[in-house]
């Protein structure tokens, strides 16, 4: 069943330093986020990953929204040709903002930031603080060992079965956003939360 998404947060890593296989693959997301009609809110910046999806949606016609703590919004560092450019005071604002305007997340290839970002949306889908799908864009295998570690962690009972499912995985843009469009919450999410209940 189609899910009605608007818009989509994307994490991803701002690093110059990076190969041309992410580069590419961010405006790939970028232009696939675009032809599904789909709005786009990022992390602002106009560097590495995060310019090119930006640009990329831009050059599509969607709607893009950056939120960027007022510590990074220099003429180096700030995307200048936006629809939206929200400024916050904190790291902390500038994820409860982004949250707060998603239905959708996905993260793209980073660094401990983009890592964090997606651990903390998965947590909230875990505490059941949302229902949004969230997708992960494994770019050339780059998150390969990430996920076998999750899936160690699911195997040694540290994850339920339940809470693996909410990380929706393709190397694909397209795919990915199929899957997000997709998506139903798994069966049994509100086990954990009775689970906790029977052990206090």
């Amino acid at each position: 069943m189609k899910r009605g998404l608007r818009t989509v947060c994307v994490y991803s890593g701002s690093s110059d330093k990076i190969g041309p296989a992410y580069l590419r693959s961010a405006q790939g997301m970028g232009e696939v986020l675009a032809e599904r009609g789909l709005s786009v809110v990022f992390g602002g910046s106009r560097t590495g990953l995060m310019g090119a999806l930006a640009d990329a949606a831009l050059a599509g016609g969607a709607k893009v929204i950056g939120v960027l703590p007022r510590e990074f919004n220099t003429r180096a560092l700030a995307h200048a040709g936006l629809s939206e450019l929200r400024v916050v005071e904190t790291m902390h604002e500038r994820k409860a903002l982004m949250a707060s305007l998603a239905d959708a997340f996905i993260a793209l290839p980073g660094g401990f930031g983009t890592l964090e970002e997606l651990f903390e949306i998965l947590t909230w889908a875990q505490l059941g603080h949302h229902r949004h799908p969230v997708g992960l864009l494994n770019v050339a295998g780059y998150y390969d060992s990430m996920l076998a570690m999750i899936d160690r962690a699911a195997s040694e009972g540290f994850v339920y079965e339940e809470h693996r499912q909410l990380l929706l995985t393709s190397a694909d843009p397209a795919t990915l956003v199929d899957r997000l469009e997709n998506y139903e919450p798994p069966a049994g999410l509100e086990r954990w939360m009775q689970r906790r209940e029977e052990e206090a």
